[in-house]
């Protein structure tokens, strides 16, 4: 076994161990010890005070965490007039919600984001520890308000108009991001959203590309995939809706020929592998290797809000099972359908045995 591994194999027995007791059990100097462990901060092996190791399985989540308002039309909605709602509130953001969604598929999920020193704030940073997402990394800004996404539904949960207020995403600065970079160099993956500032999603594409991290991306919306830088090399899938995928590869979609063309367009861009998830037709998926298209599974619709999420958590954690693309896709319409039937953004009965299930269940 090489010093590196022994130090690392000590480390992990015992994450209080000295680096003179380190010393005396791999056989170096203490200098010698003390560059080894420097190297491996580095790298992300260990990530700061107290040797804490990087997790086999862990993905750090940077992006979105607001407050999502959805207000549930009783009667088919009236531009321009006032219409009979129900009002629900509850937390989501994508990054928040793929990080709840990814955990509660056995994975280890860290929200890198930032909220306000308000309630809102405090109610998310407290309901999504307690679904088992590392919320440490949140910046709190004393100043600002939490975001909030603010959306009106139709009788059938289909979202006919979005507000969102996330000026606060504007404050998070490339530095900021570089004091913590040793916690995304210890992950095994990154999961980005789109609603930190172009720069900042420019840094973090190049420096995971540099440092051979995988990064998983979700536009977020059409407008908001435009601070995505063009060259996208060493994106490993892109989460486009149909919208975005038009946005990106700068084409009209009106087939499901078109998605080939379009994923193709992307792809040269640099992205590994392009999901268009399309609602109620399902999603198109294109690599090197494979492409296809899948119709959705079959739900009940209460609503929309999530399934996007859901959709690349579970696609996700297949890649990361080292499943076929195909199936990944298919775990991923099986998580979407999931959460399309309940009014919560994240399912409650979102779990990798309920997944598998309905994969073999529609297949």
């Amino acid at each position: 076994m090489d010093k590196e591994k022994q130090i690392l194999h000590h480390i992990k027995m015992n994450p209080y161990i000295s680096q003179q007791e380190l010393s005396s059990k791999v056989g170096l100097s203490r200098p010698a010890v003390a560059n080894y462990i420097a190297n491996l901060t580095r790298r992300g092996e260990i990530k700061g005070r107290g040797y804490i190791l990087r997790e086999e399985s862990s993905i750090i989540c940077i992006g979105g965490a607001n407050i999502d308002r959805k207000a549930k039309s009783n009667q088919k909605v009236r531009l321009y007039s006032s219409n009979p709602v129900k009002i629900t509130e509850a937390y989501g953001g994508v990054a928040r919600n793929f990080a709840e969604s990814i955990s509660r598929l056995g994975l280890s999920a860290s929200l890198m984001t930032c909220v306000g020193n308000d309630k809102e704030g405090s109610w998310i940073l407290k309901e999504t520890k307690s679904q088992g997402v590392d919320v440490s990394l949140v910046w709190v800004l004393p100043t600002e308000q939490t975001g909030t996404y603010t959306t009106l539904l139709d009788m059938n949960g289909e979202n006919i108009v979005s507000m969102a207020d996330m000026s606060l995403y504007e404050k998070v600065t490339i530095s900021m991001l570089e004091e913590k970079w040793s916690y995304v160099a210890g992950s095994q993956a990154v999961f980005l959203d789109t609603n930190l500032p172009k720069e900042c999603i420019g840094y973090i594409i190049k420096r995971c590309n540099d440092e051979n991290i995988p990064i998983y991306i979700d536009p977020v919306s059409s407008a908001k995939a435009q601070k995505l830088p063009f060259r996208l090399d060493g994106v490993e899938i892109l989460f486009p809706n149909l919208e975005e995928a038009e946005k990106l590869a700068e084409i009209n979609i009106d087939s499901i020929e078109d998605c080939q063309t379009a994923c193709e367009k992307i792809r040269q861009r640099g992205v590994q592998k392009v999901m268009i998830t399309l609602g109620d037709q399902g999603v198109y998926y294109s690599s090197n290797e494979e492409s296809g298209h899948l119709p959705p599974f079959k739900a009940n619709v209460v609503d929309a809000t999530g399934a996007g999420e859901a959709f690349a958590a579970c696609a996700i954690y297949g890649i990361m099972n080292e499943e076929s693309l195909v199936s990944a896709c298919q775990l991923g319409l099986a998580g979407a359908a999931l959460t399309l039937q309940t009014e919560k953004s994240i399912s409650p009965f979102l779990k990798p045995e309920k997944i598998h299930e309905m994969v073999k269940e529609f297949s």
